[in-house]
């Protein structure tokens, strides 16, 4: 697996350099974003670890380069715990954030689990084609595809198992907690923006009008259900 430490501080990025080589990840590093994208053209990179707060091109920004070409996981790397930071890189298509200081072993934990999940998720099937249908929504579990009105739509790893979970429990209320452990497998580091966000993201490629859903509907004080109206 190739990852990319994106990061100006030279003792941090050398120090998370040393500690991923140490669990047989292979290693580029940058120390500004524009360094990185250089190694991006070059090099196929499983996994980015990304500082916000860098000379010449931050980390916000080279996130939006990033994803108008390519889906690659990536967490960030942030001083900056105010939640609409965290929300802002959510939104532009972090997988994951990890606030400064903090300690190598949840930094290793996360970047495991991310790889793990996203293995998982681009795995070829081996059951037989299945197809679960709900109104106009339809997804094929063998290519992991999705569908609005027979029309494909384009979702990253979080956003399909979002998709599917609900799909496979319509009408059916969620927590947001609940969700996140079912999405993300994972209690431990529950943070109720991150579903928040990717609900937003479902909505702008599912309704016809996000703020006015006919299928992902807000449970006020609870949390979320898949129902459209009309539908069984």
């Amino acid at each position: 697996m190739n990852i990319l430490v994106v990061e100006d501080e030279d003792d941090i990025r050398n120090l998370i350099k040393i500690n991923l080589e140490d669990e047989g990840y292979n290693v580029f590093s940058a120390c500004n974003g524009l360094e990185a994208l250089k190694i991006l053209k070059n090099e196929s990179v499983n996994l980015i670890l990304l500082d916000v707060m860098m000379p010449r091109l931050d980390g916000f920004n080279l996130l939006r380069k990033i994803r108008e070409e390519s889906t690659v996981l990536v967490i960030f790397l942030t001083a900056r715990s105010d939640d609409m930071d965290k929300v802002l890189g959510l939104e532009l298509g972090a997988d994951d954030y990890l606030a400064k200081p903090f300690s190598m072993n949840e930094l290793l934990a996360r970047v495991k689990a991310q790889l793990r999940r996203n293995h998982e998720y681009t795995l070829p099937k081996q059951e037989n084609k299945e197809i679960i249908e709900y109104g106009g929504l339809s997804i094929d579990k063998d290519c992991c595809c999705a569908y609005v009105s027979g029309e494909t739509i384009v979702l990253n790893a979080k956003e399909y198992k979002l998709l599917l979970f609900l799909m496979e429990n319509p009408k059916k209320v969620f927590t947001k907690k609940q969700l996140y452990n079912a999405v993300w497998d994972d209690d431990y580091y529950y943070d109720d923006n991150t579903v928040m966000v990717h609900i937003s993201h479902l909505r702008n490629k599912i309704e016809i009008d996000p703020q006015n859903p006919e299928y992902i509907k807000t449970i006020r004080g609870i949390g979320y259900k898949l129902h459209k109206t009309g539908v069984l």
